[in-house]
C-alpha cells in the first residue's frame, strides 16, 4: 500500500510539472504572436523603387515605334499590367483616365502588357489611344529593366540627360506616385 501511495504522488507531481510547462509554452507562444503581429510583413517592392535606375532595354511598341531606356520622355508615366490579373482589370481604366490627362499626352505615357498577344488585345485596344503600348512575355525587356515583380505596377520615370531612366516614384496604385501634375509641371 505505501508503494501505491508513492506512485500516485509521483504521478500527481509529474502532472503538475507538465501543466506548468504547458502554461509556460502557451505564454511564450502568445508573446511571439504579439511580436509577429506588431511587425509589418516585409513585402517585396512590386518594381524598382524611387531613386533606382532602370537597366538598359529596347522594345518595339504595337505601333512599330522603337522604345528604349534612352528614348523615354521626361517625365514618363509607366504602367505595367498582366493578362489575367484581377487587380490589373480593376486599375487599367484608372490608368487610362490618368494617362489621358497626363501632361505631355501620349508621348509621355508607356504601358506594358505582359502576356500572350491574343490575351492582351483588349488591354491594348484601351491603352493605345493614350499610351505607347508594348506587349511582351513574362520576363520581357521592359519589365526586366524596371525589375517588375508584381502586377499592376506604376512608375513615374525621369528620362535623364545622360539617357538613364530614373524612377521618381513607384507602386501598385496610381496614388503611390503622388501628385503627378505637380511632378510633371516641375520638369
Amino acid at each position: 500500500m505505501p508503494f501505491l501511495i508513492a506512485l500516485v504522488v509521483l504521478v500527481g507531481v509529474l502532472c503538475v510539472l507538465d501543466l506548468l510547462l504547458t502554461l509556460g509554452v502557451i505564454r511564450r507562444l502568445r508573446v511571439h504572436g504579439e511580436m509577429l503581429a506588431a511587425r509589418p510583413a516585409a513585402q517585396p517592392e512590386p518594381m524598382l523603387a524611387a531613386g533606382g535606375t532602370a537597366r538598359p532595354f529596347s522594345a518595339v511598341t504595337v505601333d512599330g515605334v522603337p522604345l528604349s531606356d534612352t528614348s523615354l520622355a521626361d517625365p514618363t508615366l509607366l504602367g505595367v499590367f498582366s493578362t489575367g490579373c484581377p487587380a490589373c482589370v480593376e486599375r487599367l481604366p484608372l490608368f487610362v483616365e490618368r494617362a489621358r490627362a497626363f501632361p505631355g499626352g501620349r508621348d509621355h505615357v508607356v504601358a506594358v502588357v505582359v502576356g500572350p498577344e491574343d490575351a492582351a488585345a483588349e488591354d491594348v485596344r484601351e491603352l493605345r489611344p493614350v499610351a505607347h503600348v508594348v506587349v511582351e512575355d513574362h520576363g520581357g525587356a521592359v519589365a526586366r529593366a524596371f525589375r517588375v515583380t508584381g502586377f499592376p505596377s506604376f512608375a513615374l520615370v525621369s528620362g535623364a540627360a545622360d539617357g538613364a531612366a530614373k524612377v521618381l516614384a513607384s507602386g501598385t496604385l496610381l496614388e503611390d506616385l503622388g501628385d503627378l501634375d505637380a511632378v510633371a509641371a516641375r520638369r
